[in-house]
């Protein structure tokens, strides 16, 4: 998997790059066919320092995508990967019956 992290309008340190390199490494347990990972860090407001993270994930058949905002870039990308987690099971059991219905179709039509 391809994972390219991005930082608007600031330079992103070594332990926050490693941190994300790690966090979303680890969605490959999830699921085998993640294609590429984008990572976008931005600011949503420097007066409260609103730290947003959106990473998007390319998958066979579509892009899944999980926005997080928080006080600091490190729980930002650990909610976000929290919720591709949850979006991955849901994908891939969607996945997995689409195939349970094609392959019982086959059967039938063979019988």
């Amino acid at each position: 998997m391809q994972i390219k992290i991005t930082a608007r309008r600031f330079r992103a340190r070594e332990e926050l790059r490693q941190h994300t390199l790690d966090a979303v490494g680890k969605l490959d347990h999830f699921y085998d066919g993640i294609v590429s990972a984008a990572v976008i860090f931005s600011y949503e407001r420097a007066a409260n320092s609103v730290k947003s993270a959106e990473i998007n994930l390319h998958v066979y058949g579509g892009v899944l995508t999980a926005r997080e905002s928080t006080d600091d870039y490190i729980k930002s990308v650990d909610a976000a990967v929290e919720k591709l987690t949850m979006q991955l099971r849901k994908y891939k059991s969607k996945l997995r019956l689409k195939d349970k219905t094609k392959v019982r179709a086959i059967k039938e039509e063979q019988e």
